[in-house]
């Protein structure tokens, strides 16, 4: 459940739509939550969680969260700079970086994270819950963990190459 709209340079892609119901004296009343991922396709991501009564509205606000909650991710080119472990709750996700042209290897929900952020060949293997929710968290979380080489070299003193 995963589609796709460009507002000015943001990419928000819907990953999981749920229908609550609500049992009241007239029969059932609906809400609906949305789970998004948004990104500018160059290196920031966030998600967004939105409850409305309606699906276009429940996006709208999870759009809106999304872009509030954007993360400067490092990048090296088309993947990333090395392999980086995430965990949230009971899913565990492994991002391995990967060469040009071998494209986004993923499931559904790190796939959208992924491509959101504008990475285009990664490999990546979740272990542990599927729940899309905590394998988002999980993706942002090791994405959150990347460091440049520049970076390290730095941190440590020492030259790498």
């Amino acid at each position: 459940m995963s589609s796709e709209t460009s507002q000015g340079q943001l990419i928000d892609k819907v990953i999981k739509i749920r229908r609550c119901a609500a049992v009241v004296k007239g029969g059932r009343r609906f809400s609906f939550t949305a789970l998004v991922v948004v990104g500018d396709g160059q290196g920031k991501v966030g998600y967004g969680y939105g409850k409305a009564n309606e699906v276009p509205p429940a996006v709208e606000k999870a759009v809106k969260d999304g872009t509030r909650n954007m993360a400067p991710v490092h990048l090296a080119g088309t993947t990333i700079p090395h392999t980086v472990k995430g965990q949230f709750g009971a899913a565990s996700v492994v991002l391995v970086p990967a060469g040009p042209g071998t494209g986004v290897i993923a499931g559904s929900a790190v796939r959208a994270v992924c491509e959101a952020c504008g990475i285009h060949d990664i490999l990546t293997k979740s272990f542990g819950s599927t729940n899309p929710t905590n394998l988002v968290k999980a993706t942002l979380q090791a994405l959150g963990t990347l460091r440049a080489q520049g970076e390290v070299e730095r941190l440590r003193g020492v030259s790498l190459t």
